[in-house]
């Protein structure tokens, strides 16, 4: 009994502790919410007793204004938004609500060490820490990140970017990146597996990015850049889709650092799949009036043709304008393949129907910091209030991209205002437009030359060309300036002028000096993607000067110099053998004024403008010369070549030339008016060594070309990599055979005061020139040759060495079995 008691006292006294730590622990909770409630919402009346401590540059009665609204959490918040603050306490005191900041340090300034491959005002613009703003270690530690991106991208990600600050008086402090930028980065090697239609080495040769050899320190096109990885890897998948393999894909791609080889290892792996090529084509129009036999001519691909991406894109474009026209605005033309694995073709169809009704509410331009919006928005075939349109939006974006102005552009639509708006985003960045270069070179025609050039293909930001070149050499000099408007009154419509100044010395061929002073006037006129019409006006001053001085006595027939024209002619010595100037280029000799007005017809249908591998390219040109000044003559050339890739990398090239030129209204054509060709006709030959000739006796027939009114000429070219050399070099070989004829004379021959009896050249008793002109030369007989020729794409510009030998050629003309030709840019 005793026992049980117990229990029972000691069962009460646990339950009398425990009720008493619930109340306890109640009480506390109770107090705890209430005086978080008090901090929390304080009412407006309290908002007047906020004190403000530890505030030195901000105004206490700002700091009071964020807890105006008796939201001390909010306020708490915003106060740290601003920037201005490190820290942010709150504490009731009483009635009172006191806010404790530490304001953070003002910048005095950022300064930047280390860097010497990006100038400090590179950096500056891609940091968010300014001179004048707020000091944040978290802002500081983003921008050390920045400024590393902005060297990895740079080919330098080995660079390694420390921040420090340094303590002023009144609260400010000096921002210092200290930066140790490293060696560059670049890509060592770029491997292929997986490829067997084409060659890693063909695939290198899509690629913007090049691996690293001796000639980096020249380049930065081997820079280890993953978007330009990126864009790499679609220049592939459209050379493949290009050429037929529709099931092309990249399986994938891996970029891996080798501290080893000090550069990046980039492995590439893809999927070719099957060649296709189409096996029918339809057209299936859901449009009222719109047959599909209409746009039959539109599309760029035939039966039996190779599968051709490109092709199909252009064809979809061409269908898409056509119906527009048509006044279906909203139409869409959806291209469709059904792949064939088994017979490896593709059937194609094109389903044309009206798409949904929406409109262009906006189009916005961002993130161009130079270039004005108009430049962007004029590459646009819609604007605001029209029919939107995605494969016209998309043929603007390529546009862009073609310009040049910009590292990338982006375009993305959003929602406009109702769901039949639609607003369109455009997104570029500004990349440097402007070049100075100074070049060098030398030829066998014109000798050592040089040019310092300035050029801008986007004249302050407004998209327009402008060049100022200088050139001085051996054999020619002078200055020139152009201008180009590529949307000459607002439409697709390029619209430029030269001003030129130059002076040619021909004495080594030809026995004379041209100044040639005049400008041109110039219209570009797209016709179709592949077809452009360019009129032209031009006005020039051309001043024929015959060189006579000790060492060119070129006229001293005519006036004697002292010590060095015989003075008693003999059979064996005459003004006629140091050289002479032929009667026909003296009565050319002055000044004359030649306003001719012309146009050029060419079609490009090359893959490549700089490197083309398959296509044609034709150019037709005609000039009438007679609007005014002292010319009166029309002259027409034509030029067509063609490419086709033998095998990989090995192209054949084609090429077909003529011209014609002919006098009226009585005037005869002057020697400089003629067609004066060489090498660019037929190589093996010097300049001016084929056609017409003064052959007078006692001439120097090497000295006095004629030129001719009428040529023709072919070529045959194989280029070809030279094996067991790295590509990126830009070493290719070559073989030739050239074929051609300059004839048709069509100048005086005599010269002899009132029309009478020619004298002949080198007769006793005077021994001098004669009054007549004795032509050579001027046969149909076909000059050709064959050679090989060692073709240089360096980085200091293209160079070739052309090794010739002339096959048949007319007893007058002038062979030269090596050229040289060249230019550098440093």
């Amino acid at each position: 009994m005793a026992a049980g008691l117990e229990s029972s006292l000691n069962n009460t006294g646990t339950g009398l502790q425990m009720q008493f730590t619930r109340g306890l622990q109640n009480r506390l909770l109770s107090a705890t919410i209430l005086a978080a409630s008090a901090v929390t919402l304080v009412p407006a009346a309290y908002a007047q007793n906020v004190v403000v401590q530890g505030n030195r540059r901000v105004d206490a009665e700002t700091v009071r204004s964020y807890f105006s609204g008796g939201n001390v959490n909010q306020g708490v918040k915003d106060l740290y938004a601003t920037g201005l603050f490190s820290d942010v306490r709150v504490r009731r005191d009483g009635g009172r609500l006191v806010v404790v900041v530490a304001e953070n340090n003002v910048i005095n300034q950022v300064a930047f060490e280390g860097n010497s491959k990006l100038k400090a005002e590179q950096i500056q613009g891609e940091i968010t820490s300014k001179s004048r703003g707020a000091y944040s270690p978290a802002t500081v530690q983003a921008d050390v990140q920045r400024i590393s991106d902005l060297y990895r991208r740079g080919g330098r990600s080995s660079a390694t970017v420390t921040s420090r600050i340094v303590d002023l008086p009144n609260g400010r402090v000096d921002v210092v990146f200290t930066i140790n930028e490293g060696d560059k980065t670049g890509v060592k090697t770029i491997n292929f597996s997986g490829n067997s239609v084409y060659s890693s080495g063909r695939l290198r040769d899509l690629m913007q990015t090049t691996e690293m050899n001796f000639m980096s320190f020249l380049k930065t096109s081997d820079v280890y850049d993953p978007d330009r990885i990126s864009s790499d890897l679609e220049l592939i998948r459209r050379y493949y889709l290009k050429n037929g393999y529709a099931d092309f894909r990249i399986v994938g791609t891996d970029a891996r650092y080798d501290a080893a080889q000090k550069g990046y290892i980039v492995s590439i792996t893809v999927e070719e799949g099957p060649q296709y090529r189409v096996g029918a084509v339809n057209i299936d129009s859901r449009l009222p009036d719109v047959a599909g036999a209409d746009l039959q001519k539109h599309v760029r691909l035939g039966v039996g043709a190779v599968y051709n991406g490109d092709a199909v894109e252009k064809s979809v474009e061409a269908m898409t304008r056509e119906v527009a026209r048509r006044g279906y605005a909203f139409s869409q033309v959806r291209p469709r393949g059904d792949r064939d694995p088994s017979s490896q073709t593709v059937n194609l169809s094109f389903v044309v129907e009206d798409g949904p009704r929406v409109y262009i509410e906006r189009i916005v331009v961002r993130g161009n910091t130079r270039t004005r919006d108009y430049v962007v928005r004029r590459e646009f075939d819609i604007g605001e209030g029209d029919a939107y349109n995605r494969v016209l939006i998309d043929r603007a974006e390529r546009r862009l991209n073609n310009l040049g102005f910009f590292k990338k552009v982006k375009i993305t639509n959003e929602p406009g205002s109702s769901p039949d708006r639609v607003i369109v985003n455009v997104d570029v960045e500004d990349q440097s437009t402007g070049t100075f270069s100074i070049s060098g070179g030398y030829s066998t025609t014109d000798g050592l030359i040089a040019e310092v050039s300035v050029s801008e293909s986007n004249f302050m930001g407004r998209g327009q060309f402008i060049r100022l070149a200088a050139t001085g050499g051996q054999r020619s000099r002078g200055v020139e300036f152009s201008f180009t408007e590529p949307y000459f009154m607002d439409r697709r419509i390029a619209a430029g002028f030269d001003l030129y100044h130059k002076q040619t010395d021909n004495s080594k061929y030809a026995y004379y000096e041209n100044w040639v002073t005049g400008a041109t006037v110039r219209f570009g006129l797209p016709i179709t993607e592949e077809i452009s019409f360019s009129p032209r006006y031009s006005i020039y001053q051309s001043t024929i000067k015959i060189p006579n001085t000790a060492s060119k006595p070129y006229n001293d027939c005519s006036v004697a110099i002292p010590g060095t024209t015989p003075a008693v002619p003999t059979a064996l010595a005459s003004c006629l053998t140091n050289g002479e100037a032929s009667l026909a280029l003296k009565e050319a000799a002055g000044r004359t004024i030649t306003s001719l007005v012309g146009y050029t017809l060419a079609y490009n249908g090359l893959d490549n403008a700089k490197a083309p591998k398959n296509g044609l390219y034709a150019e037709l040109r005609q000039d009438v010369a007679g609007l005014g000044g002292d010319s009166k003559f029309v002259r027409t050339t034509g030029d067509i070549r063609y490419y086709h890739e033998l095998f990989d990398n090995v192209v054949g090239i084609a090429r077909l030339q003529g011209g014609h030129i002919q006098g009226f209204g009585g005037r005869d054509l002057r020697i400089v008016d003629n067609f004066n060709l060489g090498p660019s006709l037929v190589r093996g030959f010097a300049p001016g060594g084929i056609g017409p000739r003064d052959i007078s006796t006692g001439m120097n027939a090497q000295g006095n070309p004629l030129g001719g009114t009428k040529y023709v000429g072919g070529s045959l070219e194989v280029q070809f990599p030279i094996w067991g050399l790295p590509r990126d070099l830009g070493l290719k070989g070559a073989l030739f055979a050239d074929a051609g004829t300059l004839f048709g004379y069509s100048g005086k021959t005599n010269f002899t005061p009132g029309g009478g009896a020619c004298v002949a050249n080198n007769i006793a008793p005077t021994f001098a020139q004669g009054t007549c002109v004795t032509v050579g030369g001027d046969t149909t007989t076909i000059r050709s040759s064959v050679g090989a020729s060692i073709i240089w794409a360096s980085p200091l510009g293209p160079i070739r060495f052309d090794f010739a030998k002339a096959l048949t050629k007319d007893k007058n003309d002038v062979t030269q079995f090596f050229r040289f030709s060249g230019g550098t840019s440093f």
